[in-house]
């Protein structure tokens, strides 16, 4: 049996052969929405979490490094820093520290954009182009590990389902502007 590691290095608690988790606050009696979620949320939580031991292990770096790496590697021509800080929903700030070291090890480039002093476009170097295949392709290896208790039609159900409860959610749940609405398939 494969142990899983949390990022401190240290196995997840157990209790009996029960991992306790998020979803370990669900109870029989929890509306069934509630117990959705909790599950939908210990799934993401433990993914990611291996995935960042992972990264860390492999290419001794961190998922908000390989996030912000993968958005420029979707961009060919670069991306100011703004776009980067709302691409990632993290602040300026967070965006600003990470290109620093990036750009110190050569893997990313920042340049003054035409007309406007105080704003910088980023892109991955060649270098920074290779180091991230490398590590993307990897990632994709994990993901899929990670998901092959699933039969590809079940996959392909879960992917429907939770499009459909996504479109939900941008309908309800997110702020809008009185006039504005959302179009039909959008957020899927």
């Amino acid at each position: 049996m494969k142990k899983t590691l949390r990022k401190n290095g240290h196995r997840p608690s157990r209790v009996g052969n029960v991992v306790l988790d998020l979803e370990t606050r669900a109870q029989k009696g929890d509306h069934d929405a509630l117990r959705l979620w909790l599950r939908l949320l210990s799934c993401t939580v433990r993914i990611e979490n291996h995935v960042r031991f992972l990264l860390r292990r492999h290419f001794n770096t961190t998922l908000p490094r390989f996030d912000l790496m993968a958005q420029l590697d979707r961009s060919a021509g670069g991306l100011r820093m703004n776009e980067l800080s709302q691409r990632l929903m993290v602040s300026g700030g967070n965006v600003t520290g990470i290109t620093d070291q990036l750009e110190r090890e050569g893997l990313v480039v920042r340049t003054a954009c035409p007309g406007d002093r105080r704003a910088f476009t980023i892109k991955l170097t060649a270098a920074g182009v290779k180091r991230f295949r490398e590590m993307a392709s990897q990632h994709e290896q994990w993901i899929i590990e990670l998901l092959s208790g699933l039969r590809k039609d079940e996959k392909e159900d879960m992917i429907h389902e939770l499009g459909k409860l996504k479109a939900h959610i941008n309908r309800t749940a997110l702020p809008r502007k009185p006039d504005q609405r959302v179009r039909s398939g959008e957020g899927q």
